[in-house]
């Protein structure tokens, strides 16, 4: 009994300690080899950290990439979203990308994305085949020139903010799922989806190629939702799958911030 009472108390201790940290959690309850267990989110993404460094000839057409730069501008996305990743980009094989950014939907080569980031770690989506690669290529391609989704990513910022309230730690998943979703709606009306940030347009890819990864919608996901879909990690929006670390392309710590370009 009392070490039933230790546990618990243990747990209600490290669920404040997340209350005042913003990160999701996730209880598993006891099985027969483990008892109860409180997962936490985790940001940790350093290739030191069980991690590599990858060439850019491991990477498939589908993987995802998420990145960060040291600008003033990422570091403000990485601060609200309380993670290490403030961008993510769609490549598409033969060393090419796509991506949503200021100036709208653009194709490029990977290895600018390689020279310009401070970080650049690879994802991958399990079960994408040529075909699926080649629909999410050809949709991709064709939105380039699309204009960039300036007012979702203005009424993002305070949903990630209130959305707080729907992680607090021990909330059953279902009803931390019917929390966002109604404030997601409440407040995410206005955004629109002909036009794409980052993640949005990523997720977008898949949708229209017929491999969502999430049953959410593209307009409630920031890149940190995309990276912690990874496998062994708490999501504060469901995957339909966890995604595979493929590796990092780069990986430096991070200098002081620069001021932003053009």
């Amino acid at each position: 009994m009392r070490i039933a009472f230790r546990s618990a108390a243990a747990i209600v201790a490290a669920g404040t300690a997340l209350l005042l940290s913003a990160c999701a959690t996730r209880l598993d309850l006891p099985t027969k080899d483990t008892g109860l267990r409180l997962r936490v989110q985790s940001s940790v993404i350093a290739p030191g950290n069980g991690g590599e460094l990858i060439a850019a000839d491991a990477l498939a057409p589908g993987d995802i990439l998420l990145t960060s730069i040291a600008t003033v501008n990422s570091f403000g996305i990485r601060l609200g979203t309380f993670s290490p990743v403030s961008h993510a980009v769609l490549y598409l094989g033969n060393g090419q990308i796509a991506e949503a950014v200021g100036t709208g939907v653009r194709a490029r080569p990977l290895s600018e994305v390689v020279d310009e980031e401070q970080m650049v770690v690879a994802f991958r989506v399990p079960g994408v085949d040529d075909a699926g690669a080649a629909r999410m290529r050809e949709w991709a391609l064709s939105q380039v020139g699309t204009s960039y989704n300036t007012v979702g990513v203005l009424l993002n910022a305070p949903f990630v903010l209130n959305r707080r309230l729907c992680e607090l730690p021990l909330v059953p998943t279902a009803v931390s799922h019917y929390c966002m979703s109604g404030l997601a709606m409440v407040q995410l009306g206005a955004s629109r989806d002909d036009q794409f940030f980052c993640s949005q347009f990523v997720l977008e890819a898949y949708r229209q190629a017929g491999m969502p990864i999430t049953n959410a919608d593209p307009r409630w996901v920031s890149p940190a939702d995309l990276l912690h879909m990874r496998e062994g990690d708490v999501p504060s929006i469901a995957a339909t799958q966890p995604l595979r670390y493929v590796g990092h392309l780069k990986y430096n710590p991070p200098p002081l911030l620069a001021a932003d370009g053009p």
